[in-house]
């Protein structure tokens, strides 16, 4: 079995095909806590990094919004569309260095 879980075996110089097709819808899970003290708030605050990283605007029907049951922790679940690879990793480094963001996929 090769690497991509097909049973076709790889053939030197062939092309792979990338995971994503660009232009291409891409969703993001983002998780931080739910201070009400901090300004902006969490969702405010990652819709802006969303805003700087793509230079426009993040509608709030691309948002989905899940609260933990306890009230701790904020899940957004993000939709974009992508125009490259180069995008889709700027925007991982951007969470990653974020302190506000505790997890994101």
């Amino acid at each position: 079995m090769t690497q991509d879980g097909t049973d076709k075996p790889d053939t030197p110089g062939e092309e792979k095909k990338p995971l994503v097709e660009y232009p291409s819808v891409y969703e993001y899970k983002v998780m931080g806590k739910a201070t009400v003290e901090e300004t902006p708030g969490f969702e405010e605050h990652v819709r802006s990094l969303f805003r700087r990283k793509l230079g426009s605007e993040v509608s709030p029907d691309s948002i989905h919004v899940q609260h933990s049951r306890k009230g701790k922790f904020v899940s957004l679940s993000v939709s974009v569309l992508l125009l490259s690879e180069e995008q889709r990793r700027a925007i991982y480094a951007e969470l990653h260095q974020d302190p506000r963001i505790v997890y994101y996929l």
